[in-house]
């Protein structure tokens, strides 16, 4: 059954207070969006350039040059916007509002009469225009800029950008469509759909979400549009990376094969795929729409219980950025794009609001305290774009199956899809934290924060305390003043074996529903809730079908995966084995980590004289010798942060 009243938190209403969370958004307003707008500005030496700025004064008329950079340049600025807005939800700064406001005005001037917005198509090719859907990311840049509209309007209340990128969804609703003189096209890289369907919740506009739902339900339908276009173009291709015109020939790269609902399993472009079921999840709420959820229930199925990684991380092969086939993930070769985790998380938003089932949750926080925050160093300043889970650093040069590696964060990407997509997810955290219902407040991350929250025609103001992620100790007080009748949905991890609740310093109790303990209460300010989550070392091992991980064991804490650095272990970490019986305690942190909880194991090392003189293969036996060592696990999004080394989360069982 589809719930189709949902709300989402109005972020000016809530403020993070979270040590550990708190960090990161200082982090982003102080640093990242900083650095990041020097980088579209390009001016961070040894940086790859973006020109991405530079492309849209080009576009405007207000300087002479050729334009620069990948096809989907306008995206990154798209995104810097998006987080820009909802940074200054937290914390006003003017100075900051002034530039996002004159960036802006030079998109707005960049835009051409009939509202179409894009700076490869207005300075390169402009005759070209909404030829080659399946390549060149027309749509995805749309969705980005469309995105990016609808947060600053929301952050802001002025209406600038929303304007713009009204103008552009009604220019892309003239030219698309079911009727003979329109393009019966879809987006190579999905995007717009989600950001439609965003549109249309502000606008109210209807033709927004019924273009969304067009662009989903034409997919992958005959005669095949991209191969209609291709052929109009006399067979003219953008990409050559893996053979002629592969992007237009390979449909599953694209999710466009077989119509989605047809479609059995995750395949294709990793962050194509969650972007696609983020917007088709998010359509069949607001519609009812009961075949779309079931398509979602199916993939979702799918991506989760057999292509995905223990970090929430998506995508195991380098080829195409994409999924593989069932139960192969590779450690050391994984793509792991930071973008698709930010794309799961989005999608398992749109899921919990249609399903109110703590299993999305539970993914959503995995995804986001292990891939993403990895995906940024503790600077701000350095960026992965791939997030493998074993690294050998020595070998990385010589094996080009190895070539998507990095062994540290880079400082920008000539792609660089991923910096800007971290920025605005930790930015609008808010959103992830909270979904409101007509019955119920559902809480899934345990954030540090104060919200207001309209019930009916009163409001909810609720404050959050805790030392999440290291401990498992939670405090709501309320703050309203007016007493207000409510259940509050306190989500139980899958990590967690045992919980303890405590209403105004009684022992309670509640009823548990999909995972969500519920808290009926007549709640007066000053009322106050502790939940205590059992926080143990747990032991993870994968199933016996992923042949990569056989006899391997991983060591989980709370919601974060933890891994080993040689800067602890020393190298040949394959050569490290954790016994079934070692004694596993925490510790905390010191130096760079003083604020982490880290784990210490008892544990074995197997070592051979002088190995490099020796034969490389032995018969009957290995002269080895087994010494015990005591292994140090540091939490895996903090790895890369000190000198370069080996780093693996699965290590040998014994």
């Amino acid at each position: 059954m589809i719930h189709s009243s949902s709300m989402e938190v109005d972020l000016t209403q809530l403020t993070i207070e979270d040590p550990f969370f708190r960090q990161y958004q200082q982090l982003i307003r102080d640093i990242v969006i900083p650095y990041q707008w020097e980088a579209l500005n390009d001016r961070i030496p040894e940086a790859e350039a973006s020109h991405a700025i530079e492309n849209f004064r080009i576009a405007a008329g207000q300087v002479q040059g050729k334009f620069y950079g990948m096809v989907f340049q306008d995206s990154d600025v798209a995104k810097w916007i998006e987080a820009v807005a909802y940074s200054l939800c937290e914390k006003h700064d003017e100075a900051l509002l002034k530039i996002a406001e004159e960036v802006i005005e030079l998109i707005a001037a960049a835009q051409c009469e009939d509202g179409y917005l894009n700076t490869y198509f207005t300075v390169k090719c402009p005759k070209e225009r909404w030829t080659n859907l399946a390549e060149c990311h027309e749509l995805y840049c749309a969705g980005h800029m469309i995105e990016a509209g609808v947060a600053f309007f929301q952050a802001t209340g002025k209406r600038r950008l929303l304007d713009v990128v009204c103008r552009l969804a009604d220019h892309i609703h003239r030219l698309f469509g079911p009727k003979e003189d329109q393009l019966h096209g879809y987006p190579g890289h999905p995007e717009i759909e989600l950001a439609l369907i965003r549109l249309y919740e502000v606008t109210e506009n209807r033709c927004y979400m019924n273009l969304a739902n067009y662009f989903i339900e034409q997919r992958g339908t005959l005669p095949h549009f991209y191969d209609l276009e291709y052929k109009k173009r006399d067979e003219k291709f953008h990409s050559n990376a893996h053979g002629p015109a592969w992007m237009i020939k390979n449909k599953a790269y694209s999710q466009a094969h077989v119509p989605l609902s047809e479609q059995q399993r995750a395949v294709g472009h990793a962050v194509r795929f969650v972007y696609l079921l983020t917007g088709t999840a998010h359509l069949a709420r607001l519609n009812k729409d009961e075949a779309k959820r079931q398509t979602c229930l199916r993939l979702w199925e799918n991506m989760v219980q057999k292509q995905l990684f223990i970090t929430g991380a998506i995508g195991s092969q380098s080829w195409g950025e994409s999924f593989s086939s069932d139960y192969d993930l590779p450690s050391d070769t994984a793509y792991a794009e930071s973008c698709a985790s930010v794309g799961l998380i989005m999608f398992a938003r749109r899921m919990l609001e249609m399903e109110c089932d703590s299993h999305y949750a539970d993914i959503m926080e995995r995804a986001l305290y292990n891939t993403v925050l990895g995906g940024m160093a503790l600077d701000g300043k350095h960026f992965f774009y791939v997030n493998p889970l074993e690294v050998h650093p020595k070998t990385l040069p010589f094996n080009h199956m190895y070539d998507h590696v990095k062994p540290t964060r880079q400082r920008w990407f000539g792609c660089a899809c991923c910096p800007p997509n971290i920025a605005r997810l930790i930015s609008a955290i808010g959103y992830y934290i909270y979904t409101l219902k007509p019955d119920a407040l559902y809480i899934h991350l345990y954030i540090g924060n104060t919200v207001e929250i309209p019930i009916g025609k009163q409001k909810l103001i609720l404050r959050i305390q805790g030392n999440y992620p290291w401990s498992g100790r939670i405090k709501m007080t309320v703050l309203s003043s007016t007493p207000i009748f409510h259940t509050l949905a306190l989500r139980v991890p899958d990590w967690c074996d045992s919980t303890q609740l405590h209403l105004n310093h009684k022992l309670s109790n509640g009823a548990i529903n999909k995972g969500y303990l519920h808290i009926s209460h007549k709640w007066q300010k000053g009322d106050c809730l502790t939940l205590n989550l059992s926080m143990p070392i747990r032991k993870v091992y994968a199933n016996s079908l992923v042949r990569q991980l056989a006899r391997k064991v991983a060591l989980q804490r709370g919601p974060l995966i933890y891994c080993l650095e040689e800067m602890d272990n020393g190298v040949e970490l394959h050569n490290l084995t954790l016994p079934q019986t070692s004694k596993m305690n925490v510790i905390k942190g010191q130096g760079l980590f003083e604020h982490q909880i880290l784990i210490e194991a008892e544990g074995y090392r197997y070592t051979q004289n002088n190995p490099e003189q020796s034969a490389l293969y032995h018969y009957d036996h290995l002269p080895t010798a087994k010494h015990p060592q005591k292994l140090t696990f540091i939490p895996w999004f903090s790895w890369a942060n000190r000198d370069i080394g080996e780093t693996r989360i699965w290590i040998n069982e014994e």
